[in-house]
């Protein structure tokens, strides 16, 4: 069990993310972090511990961006630990990931991608995600915003198991994709 949010809008994300992981914390306590996207960049920030704890780290760095995802866990695969910490990030940095569930063919999906040049930090089943992602993006013929959705529907169709995902990119940094299969899944939207 794990929680998951996601934030897209004109305020900053990362303290409407903070305030998010701190009513989800009780669906997960060993690791909490976020991604946020700055422009063309990809901000990572993640570790052990509490959502207190990634929020001290914070306070060091203030990310501006306004769109953004994050992650509080409750380890299923891979001890609790900052690397197998969520969100994960593909190979190239291009594609961020949050996942609540199992993947049950993570490792059959791991061979494949790792036959395909991609390597893996984590003992997660989740790293395979945004790196599948990456795979189906770079195959597409033109790599727009629909090749971004026909890479992530490749990709959810290619899990076995049960998920919600959030998933941002830097190709497309006004855009945040969710997904579920079997997992519960909320959107919101409000005018501020």
């Amino acid at each position: 069990m794990c929680g998951i949010v996601g934030y897209i809008g004109n305020k900053k994300a990362q303290p409407i993310l903070i305030e998010g992981l701190s009513k989800l914390e009780y669906r997960g306590y060993d690791s909490a972090g976020l991604t946020v996207l700055q422009g063309q960049t990809m901000k990572t920030v993640k570790n052990k511990g509490r959502v207190k704890e990634l929020e001290n780290i914070l306070k060091k760095e203030s990310l501006e961006g306004t769109i953004g995802i994050a992650h509080t866990r409750w380890a299923t695969h891979g001890k609790p630990s900052s690397v197998n910490s969520h969100p994960h990030n593909d190979n190239a940095h291009t594609f961020s990931v949050v996942h609540n569930g199992i993947i049950e063919n993570y490792q059959e999906l791991r061979s494949f991608l790792g036959n395909h040049g991609y390597e893996f930090l984590s003992q997660t089943d989740t790293e395979i995600i945004p790196n599948l992602i990456h795979y189906h993006f770079e195959q597409e013929k033109s790599q727009t915003q629909s090749g971004f959705l026909r890479a992530v529907s490749k990709t959810c169709n290619m899990l076995k198991g049960s998920y919600a995902i959030g998933i941002i990119s830097t190709y497309f940094p006004e855009n945040l994709i969710v997904a579920r299969k079997d997992s519960p899944l909320v959107i919101g939207k409000r005018k501020w």
